[in-house]
């Protein structure tokens, strides 16, 4: 059974609860079936981590704005470059086959952004722990868990699942070949492509409010 911080996070990852969104302590606890004080500690502990921002007195899940989507992205950029050069090192025969075959079985959800959200988090921690490297796995937790702050995935952007999935398909072959620098080089040109079409997004969905406003 989760505890009450993992209820919570799972939440806010799954988009029950999204960036703006006020977390009530009483809500909470009747929706997950626990006792309010493990809410409440819960609630403390996602503070302290910067998931959750204070409004006044209440809780709100925590939006990032332009320099803090920047200031991830660069990181999750550095790291995950790592663990792909690491993974092209060390991955066993097996775990190869195991990011090949999430390639091809993801080709089934791409026409759904949530489910290949999903997904595409499932292939990045297969790429994580084929590291072999638990203190890389343990930062890059860190980095996917403040990912879920970013409202929208970046792969509904239209034809971005399908390229997202070519540039998996790029990243095992490397890591298959045991080719460190060519891994390195595609897992880093992937995130870049993701936080230009996040950007692009981001920019489109802004003018889209400006023009609403002038209506």
């Amino acid at each position: 059974m989760k505890d009450a911080y993992s209820l919570i996070l799972s939440a806010i990852d799954d988009g029950t609860y999204r960036p703006g969104d006020r977390l009530v302590e009483s809500e909470l606890a009747e929706r997950f079936g626990v006792s309010r004080t493990p809410v409440r500690e819960a609630l403390q502990r996602l503070e302290t981590q910067s998931m959750l921002t204070r409004d006044g007195r209440s809780l709100i899940v925590a939006t990032l704005d332009h320099n803090q989507l920047a200031e991830l992205y660069t990181v999750r950029t550095e790291l995950e470059a790592l663990a792909a050069r690491l993974a092209a090192r060390h991955a066993t025969r097996e775990e190869v086959r195991v990011l090949g075959q999430m390639v091809e079985d993801d080709h089934r959800v791409v026409d759904d952004p949530q489910a290949l959200s999903r997904a595409n988090r499932r292939f990045h921690h297969q790429i994580h722990l084929a590291s072999h490297n638990r203190y890389l796995v343990q930062q890059l937790d860190i980095v996917h868990r403040t990912m879920a702050l970013m409202a929208r995935t970046s792969l509904a952007a239209e034809g971005r699942g399908l390229r997202s999935l070519a540039e998996h398909r790029e990243i095992v072959d490397a890591i298959a070949s045991g080719d460190g620098d060519a891994a390195e080089k595609a897992l880093r040109n992937h995130i870049s492509t993701a936080f230009e079409t996040r950007l692009m997004e981001s920019a489109r969905a802004w003018a889209s409010t400006i023009e609403q406003g002038r209506k």
